[in-house]
């Protein structure tokens, strides 16, 4: 299904399996033996990363945000299950020196730097709050200021450039008769109906104090707003308005408008052809750039266009470009600089706004860079990358030296643990079409020697792989290669990063020769002599929780083990239970069922070859999943349950969605995960593992008494 637009960070933890017998029957134990130097289930669960970082406007610091996981590790007293925190940090770039500024068990959003950059400002809860307020913490140290809340969460905001006004977003305040009557059990829900729609608000703001107390003025915008900026005249904003706060007229429908600032009027319209990214101001104020889709039908945003900001024309000002554009910032007002993804590669560069000039400043390879903040005079940069051997990081990039270079450390004890190589694999597809993908091989690989493969599917199909850091909760990367398993993430068909025909391939045919690309890559990977072809175990969530279940049924054959999360297996009900069907018909299948393709859907549905289901499957699924329904797991799992040919498990997470945020879920799935694994691929097979997991407390628990015993 559709990506999702940031990185998500882990968590750092210590350990592993103890014993290779272990690792073959029933329990896995997440407590490594002392000394233990590669990478572990524990230790993906502690492990940091920064998710953005905003350079000041003169270049001196930036800001940034960690996610930090909480420890299922912890006491009774420090563990509240969770998603990680979020701490602000600044970065002195001269001395290259960090100081925490908000840490500890909160969360920062939205970073950026006031106009005159003497401050930091961001939303966050804290404290008495009964809503996400905006603060502001001077850079030179001191308390952070609450100078705006609201009736409802703010939840994005744009300084006016003289700092004593900001416009923000945020919902209306429920009335409160409709509490009353909801406190008293009248609590139905009409479905899509009760919109709680995103407005647009103008508020004073004395940044030196506290909040003015001036009421916010709400403009009269018809939709649901998104990205907003304030000009850098200050007498309009640009805003993406949707018909609706449905996720899938966001996804579809958002256009671009510049809007009065004193009388909310609509000053001009930009006709956006398909989905949006960023949007940003040139520092003159003369035009706007966007990341958009090319089309309706273009599965992801990526193509870079500039229209002027009176309204008009968009120009896409590179238009031939084989890659997605991923971020952008204005350098100057004739000059943007862009983040692309390049295959499994980024760049960054730039182009002038008529397009005539482009220059490319950092060739793909590298860091994989996923955002760009510049200085106000465009001479230094920050982003987030990360690399084969870390996660996200800060990047600084100076004008003369614009090549990415690390800046923090989010994991130093990374460096005492052995990583196995990871490498760009090429291969043709059956029909001739050349692909390529991320290969981790197994750790203190012998040579000549075959191994057990991973075969991980990325969703999407619009998503792909970048040759950056690999492991995380669902992804086995690193961990297991430490067991002995090759690793592999496929660019199959329909991926991004190659242009938007390459991303269009596969549209109309889910299922088809995109799914076909994954047999041949296991099949190159046998044929370069690294794979045992009866080895092999495929996994993925969304669309590749559907290619897993398509792997385990119609190509059951070529797989031995097969883990699904949060996947697709009804290509029939799904389409009538998902929350975007507007988008899955526009980019993913173009067909409606009635277009007389109820058969073809049908058969293209995993539930569809369930007798020729013979890989054992275990089925992971959010038990409040709106993308892909939990039924689809459901189905899957009662049709080879009854049929009773091969194991078949099935795991709810209550609370969670399309994907796990909490730290004892995603611990929970990634030990999952490796166990089936290992059993199917490396250990007996045969009935399922146990379902119990030794999560290692009780040891945990025994180590830290010896370890009090020891200071006694």
């Amino acid at each position: 299904m559709s990506r999702m637009a940031r990185m998500s960070r882990m968590a750092r933890m210590r350990s592993s399996i103890t014993g290779c017998v272990a690792l073959f029957i029933a329990v896995v134990s997440v407590r490594a033996s002392p000394g233990q130097d590669t990478l572990t289930a524990r230790d993906v669960a502690s492990l940091r990363a920064v998710g953005s970082a905003i350079i000041s406007p003169d270049g001196r610091f930036i800001a940034f945000t960690r996610l930090v996981p909480r420890d299922p590790y912890g006491t009774d007293d420090d563990f509240e299950d969770g998603g990680a925190w979020t701490e602000l940090h600044v970065l002195d770039v001269g001395s290259r020196k960090e100081k925490p500024f908000i840490t500890g068990p909160v969360n920062v959003g939205s970073v950026d730097w006031t106009p005159d950059g003497s401050g930091i400002s961001f939303l966050a809860k804290r404290g008495d709050d009964e809503h996400r307020c905006l603060y502001v913490i001077p850079v030179d140290g001191g308390e952070a200021r609450n100078v705006l809340s609201h009736d409802t969460d703010v939840t994005a905001y744009s300084w006016s450039p003289d700092g004593r006004r900001v416009a923000f977003l945020a919902t209306e305040k429920k009335p409160k008769d409709k509490k009353k009557m909801a406190d008293k059990g009248f609590n139905q829900e009409v479905y899509e109906e009760q919109l709680d729609f995103v407005r647009v608000w103008i508020a004073a703001v004395d940044s030196t104090d506290k909040p003015s107390g001036d009421d916010p003025r709400m403009l009269e915008l018809e939709g649901a707003a998104s990205e907003l900026h304030w000009s850098p005249a200050g007498d309009q904003l640009v805003v993406a308005l949707a018909p609706t706060p449905l996720i899938d007229d966001h996804y579809m429908k958002r256009k671009v408008h510049v809007v009065d600032v004193e009388s909310g009027e609509s000053l001009a319209r930009f006709d956006n052809p398909g989905k949006l990214g960023a949007v940003e101001w040139s520092p003159d104020g003369r035009h706007v750039a966007m990341i958009s889709g090319a089309d309706i039908n273009d599965p992801a945003e990526g193509r870079l266009l500039v229209g002027p900001a009176e309204g008009g024309a968009l120009r896409d000002l590179l238009p031939n470009l084989e890659a997605h554009v991923g971020a952008i910032a204005w350098q100057d007002a004739d000059t943007i600089m862009y983040v692309a993804d390049v295959g499994v590669t980024t760049t960054l560069a730039k182009v002038s706004v008529d397009g005539r000039e482009k220059k490319t400043l950092v060739e793909p390879g590298g860091f994989v860079l996923s955002s760009l903040s510049l200085t106000r005079d465009g001479t230094a940069a920050a982003g987030v990358g990360s690399t084969a051997a870390h996660p996200a990081e800060v990047c600084y990039m100076k004008h003369q030296d614009p090549a990415p270079k690390r800046i923090t450390d989010s994991n130093p004890w990374l460096r005492e643990k052995r990583l196995a190589n990871q490498e760009i694999i090429s291969f043709k597809a059956r029909d001739g079409l050349e692909l390529e993908g991320i290969l981790i091989r197994p750790l203190d690989e012998a040579p000549g020697a075959r191994y057990p493969l991973i075969l991980y599917v990325h969703g999407g199909p619009e998503a792909h792989e970048s040759n950056g850091w690999k492991t995380n909760y669902s992804r086995p990367g690193q961990v297991a290669a430490a067991r002995g398993f090759a690793v592999f993430h496929p660019n199959y068909r329909g991926s991004t990063g190659r242009g938007v025909a390459f991303s269009k391939i596969s549209q109309g045919d889910e299922a088809g020769a995109e799914f076909d690309d994954l047999v041949d890559a296991v099949r190159h990977l046998v044929d370069i002599g690294l794979v045992d072809e009866k080895k092999v175990g495929i996994t993925g969530g969304s669309y590749g929780g559907y290619a897993t279940a398509w792997g385990a049924t119609a190509q059951s054959k070529h797989f031995a083990a097969a883990v699904m999360f949060v996947g697709i297996s009804n290509a029939v009900s799904k389409k009538g239970t998902t929350d975007i069907p507007n988008e899955d018909y526009l980019v993913h299948v173009n067909y409606h069922l009635w277009d007389d393709k109820w058969d073809f859907a049908l058969q293209r549905s995993p539930i569809y070859h369930v007798t020729s289901a013979r890989t054992p499957l275990l089925i992971l699924h959010g038990k409040n999943d709106p993308r892909v329904h939990p039924g689809q797991s459901m189905e899957l799992y009662r049709h080879m349950k009854t049929l009773g040919q091969t194991p078949v498990r099935l795991v709810w997470y209550p609370g969670e969605g399309h994907g796990n945020r909490r730290a004892a879920s995603r611990l929970d799935y990634n030990l999952r995960m490796m166990r089936w694994m290992e059993h199917y691929l490396k250990g007996p097979g045969g009935q399922p593992p146990p379902m119990e997991i030794d999560y290692g407390f009780e040891k945990e628990k025994k180590g830290d008494d010896a370890e009090d015993a020891g200071d006694e």
